[in-house]
């Protein structure tokens, strides 16, 4: 058996959480393999809407196995809010969640070393959602982090001997005033502690590579989007993990040759949330018409996103990145009402045409469009592929031509059954 891998090619908010809901049905295991609470997956049902942060999306199936792997940053605070949230709606998800032993801890002073940061960049800000997921990260990197399993050894000293080092980078290097929140900060993270102590701490990559001998089904759940990975996306606006495919096998300890399947899921058209370069964003009403429509804010944050037309140029390099051998289209219901749909297929950079993009996406790119016709239809109606209009079947053939992938899922809604499987 293989681990299937579903990740998003943009810049986040693709839909991930979605997908993987629809998708689980067909695996026993659902592994995230990276990120933290700066991530949030909309799941909708019953005409309910669900925000997981860090916990997997296939949670709301029945006998479903679901991983928080070694590549995740957790924060146990917000980790208790999702579990009593599930709760209230009935969902015990004691029995079905393993958290590896191997995922680092976000700590209260990472999230003050996180606003301290950001707050002395000033204008050169990242625009981060301070979640505290960079200086977690980096004390991953610098070998001085906090893990899970940390809980059950000695962790009380472990815990101050950071918090101490921490302060005194807030003191020294920010010259932050932190006293006013950490003693509450702590107050919800020691909860919340005591809340993931509930569940079973585990070296969960021999679970997954065991459960891949025994024929067992996976799919790795990635967090944000290629174009905001470390090392290939619009660096330096990006966050601090590994979000493409690579990341899946040392978020859960899998060997390359164990990837099977690889769904990238891109949105109809492209968002981004906070700052850093976007070629094809629109500053008019019809960016705010997208915004509008597809109720573009952010699930984590709240904060409005940026729109703008598909971008082809990127979500070709977020293919070849990812070795993407399936595409999920999301949100294409969001264009209903549009006559004519542009699509970026190349960028003018200092006036030479290409396809590739560029070390730095800058303002001195310039997006080559080409129009397509808008299908003027109320997708979130359609039930199966025959009923699409002919405008929308151009429009896919169109994306599979320019990327050379099929796409085998196109979502025309928020709900689970509003997604056509081709």
């Amino acid at each position: 058996m293989k681990v299937d891998v579903l990740l998003g090619l943009q810049w986040g908010d693709e839909g991930k959480g979605k997908v993987v809901d629809v998708l689980t049905p067909k695996y026993d295991i659902i592994a995230r393999f990276q990120g933290g609470p700066n991530a949030g997956h909309t799941l909708e049902f019953n005409n309910i809407k669900h925000v997981l942060h860090t916990i997997p999306s296939g949670i709301f199936r029945e006998n479903k196995l679901n991983i928080i792997g070694n590549g995740v940053v957790i924060d146990p605070a917000i980790f208790k809010k999702e579990i009593e949230a599930l709760g209230k709606i009935g969902f015990d998800i004691s029995k079905n969640l393993l958290v590896s032993k191997k995922a680092h801890l976000i700590m209260p002073t990472h999230r003050l070393l996180d606003a301290a940061s950001e707050s002395k960049k000033g204008e050169t800000k990242i625009g981060s959602t301070l979640k505290g997921i960079g200086p977690t990260y980096r004390d991953k990197t610098s070998r001085d982090g906090l893990r899970v399993g940390d809980i059950e050894i000695n962790f009380k000293n472990k815990y101050e001997s950071r918090k101490k080092a921490h302060i005194e980078q807030l003191e020294k290097l920010y010259n932050f005033d932190y006293k006013d929140q950490l003693e509450n900060l702590e107050k919800e993270w020691f909860e919340g502690i005591d809340t993931l102590k509930k569940f079973k701490f585990a070296d969960t990559e021999h679970i997954i590579n065991n459960a891949l001998k025994e024929g067992k089904s996976i799919i790795a759940e990635g967090a944000q989007g290629t174009l905001l990975d470390i090392d290939f996306g619009s660096y330096p606006f990006v966050t601090s993990s590994n979000t493409i495919c690579a990341g899946a096998c040392t978020g859960l300890g899998i060997a390359p040759n164990k990837v099977g399947k690889v769904y990238g899921i891109f949105k109809a058209y492209c968002t981004r949330v906070g700052m850093g370069p976007f070629p094809t964003e629109l500053m008019d009403e019809t960016g705010q018409k997208m915004r509008d429509v597809g109720n573009e804010y952010g699930s984590t944050t709240g904060r409005p996103r940026r729109c703008g037309w598909i971008d082809m140029v990127a979500l070709n390099y977020a293919i070849m990145i990812n070795g993407v051998t399936e595409l999920i289209m999301m949100k294409t219901d969001v264009l209903d009402n549009f006559d004519t749909i542009k699509a970026c297929v190349a960028y003018k950079v200092n006036g030479v045409e290409t396809k590739e993009l560029p070390y730095e996406l800058n303002s001195d790119i310039e997006p080559v469009f080409v129009d397509l016709p808008g299908w003027k239809t109320n997708l979130t109606e359609v039930t199966s592929e025959g009923q699409f209009p002919e405008a929308l079947k151009s429009y896919i053939k169109f994306i599979e031509k320019e990327t050379g992938v099929p796409v085998k899922i196109v979502s025309v809604g928020p709900n689970r059954e509003q997604t056509i499987i081709r």
